[in-house]
């Protein structure tokens, strides 16, 4: 790479062809950059996403190419079919979420993602745990309720090509920004042994390698896991290694671990054990220490992931920069309780149910408890299904927006068992907010060198929403640009655009996008760092964040001066394994 040296300031400018080796489904050569420009983004200071010290300079666009990136005026001879004055503020990479959760939104619903794209984010990387391939009878009978992210759909994503078909049909409903996906886990155990426990026989484990070799071939990042939630938590330690080995050469072992809490640094050493022996990297979802008991184990954590990096194991993690995550309510319970398919049966049953109930007050099982690790003070029901069993209106509707503690004291019962009738009147359809994190343990996060930005949820219209989510669904990027950069200095302008942009891109082997550079995908985020910040809190979450201007995907507009334009340039985004269509 050549640095030009010598702009004010010592800044570096990088101008300069880079390799492209990613799969994007399209692309153009940048063509001589003395040639008329389709955009040029000027006066901004350029914050390449590579972590260099950010420059004031001029950005120049071409289709969907980035064909130049020069010092302040560069540009200014050039023909443009647009000029921008980006004076005062930043330009940027688009944003890659490595954890996205916009599959349902991009597969048959409204694909611009507002939420999303007005957070800066031009790219969706989805997966934990479930896909919608690979798909078979097994995981059409999971869809709903093992696999919540698929309620209502039903497309027929079967047979050796359909995560490629999956892929196509989200671009077929058009898509404001990027998107690809890890295959998930889960959906590769169901699709070979259905929702039961126990371990797999070797024919099982070979139909399971096929599906996840397959998944590979047809783009996908690698393999996702989500270790607390079953019937992927039935999957023993041996059986990963197995199902990610079949990831390699090119594969990311994925992992939302089997404990954030009790057993954080254990489930840790499964993570990385798993790598090893699969001969994959390691990247650990949404890194915390959940529960005030666990709190002290932040530091622990990140001294583990250091010492397993000096002895050469490649393990890093991502995060969202909130006190608070979000599941289903179920997740509440035992896991064996949903063994089969058959948590609400098991609900049902008054002796199953007494003994589930007993367990959660226990608290001395080998799973992770949420609900006594949050609280019932501190879980907040967010959603609810409209309908329950009966085909009629569930009537829960009214406790969304309700503290878990508060309901059970409105039904006059423990909250174990108003955890209990909430999930039966919902069909098991209700979803909730758990305050588990310290604020401290976040900013100590957020300045470890290998940490990167993930949502961990999908995109949304606050005009059409309902219900409620995690504020993170439109907050999560410029929380952390407005609040722990810019207010609370914990971590730098060009650090934290880093962790979202660059450090994404190089984790996933997408070698066309993540950095201004020429030749790049023309994915730019222009915001204003005196204003960019969060508006979505957990009782009001359904506002859109603030300060971020214009975003390009694929050189295409898709927000301008902070409006979404409709537009749906989107493309595939493949992992290294992707084999095309032969």
């Amino acid at each position: 790479m050549r640095a030009k040296i010598g702009v004010p300031g010592g800044l570096a400018v990088l101008g300069v062809m880079v390799a492209l080796g990613a799969c994007g489904d399209r692309g153009s050569s940048p063509g001589d950059a003395r040639e008329a420009m389709d955009v040029i983004i000027e006066n901004g200071l350029v914050v390449d996403g590579t972590g260099a010290v950010g420059f004031v300079g001029d950005v120049g666009i071409r289709g969907d190419r980035i064909v130049a990136v020069t010092e302040e005026g560069g540009l200014a001879n050039v023909e443009a079919g647009e000029r921008i004055d980006a004076a005062g503020k930043v330009v940027a990479p688009g944003f890659i979420d490595i954890q996205s959760h916009s599959r349902g939104q991009l597969l048959t619903g409204d694909g611009r993602l507002l939420g999303k794209i007005t957070q800066g984010i031009t790219t969706e990387i989805m997966g934990e745990g479930w896909t919608n391939a690979p798909a078979n009878a097994n995981t059409d009978r999971g869809a709903g309720l093992v696999d919540p992210e698929a309620r209502g759909e039903r497309l027929d994503f079967s047979g050796p090509r359909g995560f490629d078909r999956w892929l196509k049909a989200m671009a077929e409903n058009g898509a404001s920004p990027n998107f690809g996906s890890f295959v998930g886990a889960t959906t590769v155990r169901v699709y070979a042994k259905g929702e039961v426990a126990g371990p797999a026989t070797e024919a099982e484990l070979d139909t399971m390698r096929a599906v996840v070799g397959r998944a590979m071939e047809d783009g996908a990042f690698g393999v996702a896991t989500a270790l607390i939630y079953p019937p992927g938590s039935f999957a023993s330690t041996d059986e990963l290694v197995e199902v990610v080995a079949a990831s390699a050469p090119h594969g990311l072992y994925i992992t939302h671990m089997r404990s954030e809490a009790d057993r954080l640094l254990e489930a840790m050493d499964e993570a990385i054990e798993i790598g090893v022996r699969a001969g994959v990297p390691v990247e650990i979802y949404h890194l915390k220490a959940a529960g005030r008991r666990n709190h002290h184990k932040a530091p622990l954590a990140i001294a583990k992931i250091d010492s397993a990096r000096a002895a050469g194991v490649d393990v890093e993690a991502d995060m969202y920069p909130y006190p608070a995550g979000g599941t289903g309510l179920s997740a509440v319970l035992p896991p064996w309780a949903s063994e089969g398919g058959a948590l609400l049966d098991n609900l049902r049953d008054p002796e199953t149910r007494q003994r589930i109930h007993d367990e959660v007050l226990a608290d001395d099982g080998d799973w992770e408890n949420l609900g006594l690790l949050a609280t019932p003070e501190g879980i907040l029901i967010t959603a609810v299904a409209e309908t329950g069993p009966d085909g009629e209106p569930s009537g829960a509707g009214d406790y969304v927006g309700m503290w878990l503690a508060d309901i059970a004291a409105d039904m006059g019962v423990d909250w174990v068992d108003a955890a209990i009738e909430l999930l039966l009147m919902t069909r098991g359809g209700t979803g909730m907010v758990l305050f588990m994190m310290a604020e401290e343990n976040i900013a100590l996060q957020l300045q470890q060198p290998w940490i990167k930005i993930g949502t961990d949820a999908g995109g949304h219209d606050p005009e059409t929403a309902t219900g409620m989510v995690h504020p993170r669904s439109y907050g999560t990027y410029p929380r952390i640009l407005g609040r722990y950069v810019r207010d609370e200095g914990v971590i730098t302008l060009e650090d934290a655009v880093r962790k979202m942009t660059s450090a994404v891109a190089t984790r996933l082997s997408i070698g066309d996008r993540g950095v201004l550079q020429v030749g790049m995908y023309a994915d730019v985020v222009v915001f204003d760092p005196a204003t960019v910040g969060d508006r979505a809190t957990f009782e009001e979450p359904h506002q859109l964040s603030v300060g971020v201007e214009e975003v390009f995907v694929n050189g295409v507009g898709v927000l301008r001066g902070g409006v979404h334009t409709g537009a749906k340039p989107g493309m595939i985004v493949r992992g290294a394994g992707y084999r095309g269509e032969g």
